[in-house]
């Protein structure tokens, strides 16, 4: 694990990509998933249903983003972990906006799927693209 860096002078991808990491036992069902992608503005406010494949997605994906951090401090990659967090963003549609409009919500990659929940993680994806174009994911802590 990396040591912390305060949120601050993070972007806000990398912001929403550490608060993900982050979650730890906070994460532990469906609503706890509900909430966080409602708190970070990640769905729309009204039902969510969230199904069991949806929570484990959501949690594969989480530890493929802790694996791939983790082998880049320098510790052994669990590749597993790896393998099924590509899987997971893999399946997660995304598309590219034409023209940002400066709106923090709203980052250049965008969900390309219906479902709420995949929309939230494929907001997480989107994220994490950015993170890597711009080389942030290495100062990113959880």
């Amino acid at each position: 694990m990396t040591s912390p860096t305060p949120h601050s002078s993070h972007s806000t991808a990398a912001a929403l990509v550490q608060a993900f990491l982050a979650t730890g036992d906070t994460l532990a069902d469906r609503a706890d998933l509900a909430g966080f992608l409602r708190q970070h503005h990640l769905v729309t406010e009204g039902s969510i249903p969230i199904t069991l494949a949806d929570f484990d997605e959501a949690i594969t994906l989480r530890e493929g983003l802790r694996a791939q951090l983790s082998h880049a401090a320098g510790e052994v990659p669990d590749e597993e972990a790896l393998a099924r967090g590509q899987r997971v963003l893999d399946g997660l549609r995304v598309t590219v906006r034409l023209s940002p409009d400066g709106d923090p919500h709203q980052p250049p990659l965008a969900p390309a799927v219906v479902d709420e929940v995949r929309r939230g993680l494929a907001r997480i994806a989107g994220a994490w693209a950015t993170l890597l174009a711009t080389g942030e994911w290495r100062s990113i802590a959880y």
